[in-house]
């Protein structure tokens, strides 16, 4: 049996400035493609993978590339802590380490035929443009998609160079809190933009990932939207060591995030984040 703790080595082979603090970081398997599920897919979007630097650590990330592409996987590594730092000075050619894809992803299956939003801001958009990916590949069984996204700063959006490709098959919504002079999109927090949405409340499921407070304002907002907390699914953010439900560390009310999660139907975590 192949043991789940046990790393397999990966080698970067595309780092892409994506903001002042965030990588793209591309990897890909020594000798083979990564191996696929019974979908056809090598990780469900929304999943989580570890990736790490031999004698620094771990840290799981949710890949950002598109789940029908075996040959490597990207990820967004934001510059924040010891094992990111590291990452973020490895060069093309550098080796790394690399355990998953983990847990459970978005509800692709519940998601056919149905009107998609998407919501995430800053350096929370990798498991979504996953999504999208997965999305647009499929794009003739959903019905309106939409991507909310927002962040601090015009600077500090992501995957900028892929908008004008998913904008040919989705309605993209951007907005920043802070606009520099020749900001041309939105202002203001995600929620506030749900009005530009129109779907129909009750064949719609709704994608997210942010922090707590982030997903707890849409939760509100599409309550009045007529767009229950069954409909609402978000990936929770834990510091996730293991895995596998072993090192008891992303624990989420009486649920592991890593084996439940990474992503939960609303009403699963209302009131749990950190």
């Amino acid at each position: 049996m192949e043991n789940a703790l046990l790393p397999k080595k990966a080698k970067l082979v595309k780092i892409e400035d994506l903001s002042p603090d965030v990588k793209l970081l591309r990897v890909k398997l020594s000798n083979s493609s990564f191996p696929t599920n019974d979908s056809g897919l090598t990780f469900n979007p929304g999943q989580f993978m570890l990736l790490g630097v031999w004698g620094y650590g771990e840290s799981p990330f949710g890949p950002s590339s598109s789940p029908y592409e075996a040959g490597f996987i990207d990820f967004g590594v934001r510059n924040v802590g010891v094992v990111t730092k590291h990452l973020h000075e490895l060069e093309v050619g550098d080796t790394v380490t690399l355990r998953g894809p983990y847990g459970n992803g978005y509800p692709l299956n519940s998601m056919q035929g149905k009107d998609i939003v998407m919501v995430t801001g800053g350096c929370g958009i990798p498991p979504i443009a996953s999504l999208i990916e997965y999305l647009i590949k499929n794009r003739k069984s959903f019905g309106k998609i939409y991507l909310i996204y927002g962040a601090a700063a015009p600077d500090n959006l992501l995957f900028r160079n892929s908008y004008l490709r998913w904008q040919k098959a989705i309605e993209i919504i951007l907005t920043v809190d802070k606009p520099s002079p020749d900001w041309k999109g939105c202002t203001g927090f995600v929620n506030a933009h749900l009005g530009k949405v129109k779907v129909d409340p009750d064949n719609t499921l709704v994608a997210a990932c942010g922090p707590g407070p982030m997903t707890a304002a849409l939760a509100k907002t599409l309550g009045g939207m007529g767009i229950s907390k069954r409909q609402f699914f978000v990936s929770e953010e834990r510091r996730m060591s293991c895995g596998i439900g072993r090192c008891q560390h992303c624990t989420c009310g009486d649920t592991y995030v890593c084996l439940d999660g990474p992503v939960f139907s609303y009403d699963q975590v209302e009131g749990v984040w950190d």
